[in-house]
């Protein structure tokens, strides 16, 4: 339940579609800055998903002669460049937040974060995040994703395969274990989906619409990156019910428990043979979806996550 209705003027960025629909749930007015052509950074509401009456399109050029209550930064270009560029200064003062949506990608534990500022509150969205990057004097806190699915899409698993949701894989390299998902693929039935997935023979990118019940038919989901932020794919895969597998890295070590909702191991071998038991086993992957779709429901539920950026950008703007 909202305890405080006032409704904000938020500008922000299209930065990553999924987490901007989810964040758009909090009841503020949203303005998103847009360039002609709608490229990165600059989408707007773009694409299928069904954006709210309180999302908002506003015009680079014209950012500087609109009022707003709170800029709120997605990306390291948009604090350095935007800000300066595309903002008035009189906008550059207002009550700001910085959304930090990765771990570090040049040093694990050593980089010092850009935004090096007492007055912008840095949103890290995993503690592992917030743990891994040296913050400085910028005040830091964590929101947890929050996600929605499809009504009425539930896993079925009736496929005995696994599946791997991954954008760009084979350009991403190590970080986010093409090399894990290769070898795996050779002992384990995989298919792979998302954006360029035909250059490791995947499926391709599959509609953020249509992705959670294009999912549910397999028997489980495998996540083999090694560094990165806690994917929204997963999430979305426990809320309807499905099994998880994966790396025991960054912030997943702390959703998944072995023989609850899943199976987490840093031993390749070890995450083969529980994949190719849930493959022989639909009871026992039915079994921990269940338990996966309770922790995601307790830990990640939209309203949580609703309020508490509710209650974020409230507390900022004060």
């Amino acid at each position: 339940m909202l305890h405080d209705r006032r409704r904000l003027r938020v500008l922000t960025w299209h930065v990553h579609g999924n987490y901007l629909y989810y964040l758009t749930q909090t009841p503020h007015e949203f303005y998103l800055v847009t360039k002609p052509g709608h490229p990165p950074g600059h989408a707007g509401k773009v694409g299928v998903l069904p954006w709210g009456d309180n999302v908002h399109e506003v015009s680079a050029d014209d950012v500087r002669n609109q009022e707003f209550d709170v800029i709120l930064y997605q990306h390291r270009s948009h604090w350095e460049h935007d800000r300066e560029q595309v903002l008035s200064a009189a906008q550059q003062r207002l009550p700001r937040v910085y959304i930090e949506h990765d771990p570090p990608q040049e040093n694990p534990f050593e980089q010092r974060h850009w935004v090096d500022d007492p007055g912008t509150l840095l949103v890290h969205v995993t503690h592992f995040n917030r743990l891994m990057w040296d913050s400085g004097a910028t005040p830091t806190t964590v929101i947890e994703h929050g996600v929605v699915v499809p009504e009425g899409v539930r896993y079925s698993g009736e496929l005995a395969r696994g599946i791997v949701v991954v954008n760009h894989l084979a350009q991403r390299g190590r970080r986010l274990g093409a090399d894990v998902f290769t070898e795996t693929r050779e002992r384990v039935p995989l298919d792979l989906v998302g954006m360029d997935a035909q250059s490791l023979a995947g499926i391709g990118e599959i509609g953020n619409l249509e992705l959670a019940a294009f999912t549910a038919r397999y028997r489980f989901f495998f996540n083999p990156i090694r560094w990165t932020s806690l994917g929204l794919a997963i999430v979305e895969a426990m809320t309807i019910g499905m099994p998880i597998v994966g790396l025991a890295t960054t912030e997943l070590a702390t959703v998944i428990r072995n023989g609850e909702n899943g199976f987490i191991h840093t031993d390749v071998d070890a995450l083969v043979d529980a994949m190719n038991a849930l493959i022989r086993d639909p009871g026992e992957a039915r079994r921990l979806g269940e338990g996966a779709r309770l922790t995601a429901l307790e830990r990640f539920h939209i309203d949580r996550f609703a309020q508490e950026w509710h209650d974020t950008l409230l507390r900022v703007a004060t």
